[in-house]
């Protein structure tokens, strides 16, 4: 019963250190990423679709994004919907397909960036700590039901106050690796 305890917390801090590593893809750093525009949904025949599952979606270079839609119609749906998303490029389009420009990111703009990763970061480590209490609280009700004795029910927390510690650390080194990452200019 511990062991599965134990199993389910490590599994449950994993994905809030994997979802924190998602939400990282939706920040701007040096250079831009097609996943700025992970969150920009059209309306395609009645359904909200993302960019990439109704045309290309490609980083030029450093400061350009591209984005080639495979019915030519939709380019006015993809570019209010760009606009509308406010991503920080005003979309361009030629008629063919539409291009977003980002200019680069001024000191102020890495410092926010920074800000929103710590925010990032720090609400992976609440989710570690509930997940934490959350087991340290089954495993007290084991004690309490007499189905483990006090020594099992200490070695148990400790192990679990181990593996959040260790995921906390984690966290604080990606957060750090993060930070030079967006920091360098």
């Amino acid at each position: 019963m511990i062991n599965e305890i134990f199993e389910s917390c490590q599994t449950k801090m994993q994905s809030s250190l994997d979802h924190m590593l998602r939400d990282f893809k939706t920040l701007r750093t040096g250079k831009v990423t097609t996943s700025v525009l992970d969150n920009v949904k059209i309306d395609y025949y009645g359904t909200p679709t993302s960019l990439d599952q109704v045309g290309s979606v490609i980083a030029q270079d450093a400061t350009t994004i591209v984005v080639n839609p495979w019915e030519k119609p939709l380019l006015d749906d993809i570019e209010s919907a760009i606009s509308a998303a406010n991503v920080g490029a005003t979309p361009n389009n030629d008629g063919e397909q539409i291009k977003l420009f980002f200019p680069a990111m001024t000191v102020d703009q890495r410092k926010e960036s920074v800000k929103q990763m710590k925010g990032m970061g720090e609400n992976a480590k609440v989710s570690l700590r509930n997940d934490r209490k959350h087991s340290n609280d089954q495993i007290k009700k084991l004690e309490k039901d007499k189905e483990i004795t006090t020594d099992e029910s200490k070695s148990a927390q400790d192990n679990i106050q181990k593996t959040t510690d260790k995921f906390t650390a984690e966290i604080d080194a990606i957060l750090k690796s993060k930070e030079a990452e967006i920091l360098k200019v």
